[in-house]
């Protein structure tokens, strides 16, 4: 096997990496005060496109970390990052809230009901029946079908609630017309983080809590993969799919020393 370069850079996942239940994972903090004072770039990665970075460092702030929003990118932003590659100054129609929608303002689009270039379908804590039907009519109409991600479920302090992914596969069943994905698992994810910060995959390292997500995504962008065991997938698990992470470890608390 190939060795590795030295890790210059770090991705790493928000929820269950560095916050899981709505609390700090123990060594946290401190791991991220350990990368912001090594000067090194790093960058906090969420699939949840309902909040501005801005609202994301305000509730991390709570909680213990001293981190700037610009260390913290969402797939909203590197939603509005492909679309303005893409077709620079176009029109969407927006499902979403905050961090969507002020994500395409500032890449330049319009939002906009007449004859969008996209409909965009992001979260946001209430599905509107009739924003689902505008997207269906506007579909079949011919705009072009973008998701933020495509998580099926979202946590909630009452438990599992309907994500992106499930609304985007019922827009799908009655359109026949499947989205493109931006958000993890999609490399597209990771690359436009690095360009975010000026890394090279050769050199950084993605730390996740998710095989099906945060591992995969960085495996498919050629990063080195951490998995660690405080959120989702267990070391059981990740022995159950047909490709590893980099490395398992307990906790990003055992990795400071690393930084």
């Amino acid at each position: 096997m190939k060795e590795r370069k030295a890790i210059e850079s770090w991705l790493t996942d928000m929820d269950g990496v560095l916050v899981h239940e709505g609390e700090p994972v123990p060594g946290a903090p401190e791991f991220v005060n350990r990368m912001k004072a090594s000067g090194k770039p790093f960058l906090i990665l969420t699939n949840n496109s309902i909040y501005t970075p801005r609202d994301l460092q305000a509730r991390l702030y709570r909680m213990g970390f001293d981190v700037d929003e610009t260390s913290i990118w969402t797939a909203a932003l590197a939603t509005a990052q492909f679309l303005a590659d893409q077709r620079p100054g176009g029109t969407a129609y927006v499902i979403g809230e905050a961090g969507l929608t002020t994500a395409m303002h500032a890449a330049g689009y319009i939002l906009t009901e007449f004859e969008p270039d996209y409909v965009v379908l992001g979260e946001t804590r209430t599905y509107s029946f009739e924003a689902i039907t505008k997207a269906i009519r506007l579909i079949s109409a011919g705009s072009r079908f973008i998701c933020t991600n495509p998580d099926a479920t979202g946590p909630s302090n009452e438990g599992l609630l309907p994500a992106a992914g499930s609304v985007a596969a019922m827009i799908s069943k009655a359109t026949g017309v499947k989205p493109y994905f931006v958000g993890k698992p999609n490399p597209m994810m990771m690359r436009s983080a690095l360009n975010a910060i000026g890394a090279h995959s050769e050199s950084t390292a993605m730390i996740g809590d998710r095989m099906d997500t945060d591992v995969l995504c960085g495996l498919e962008a050629g990063l080195e993969t951490i998995l660690v065991l405080t959120g989702i997938s267990s070391r059981m698990e990740s022995e159950t799919y047909p490709y590893r992470p980099s490395r398992i470890v307990n906790s990003v608390a055992d990795l400071i020393d690393e930084i």
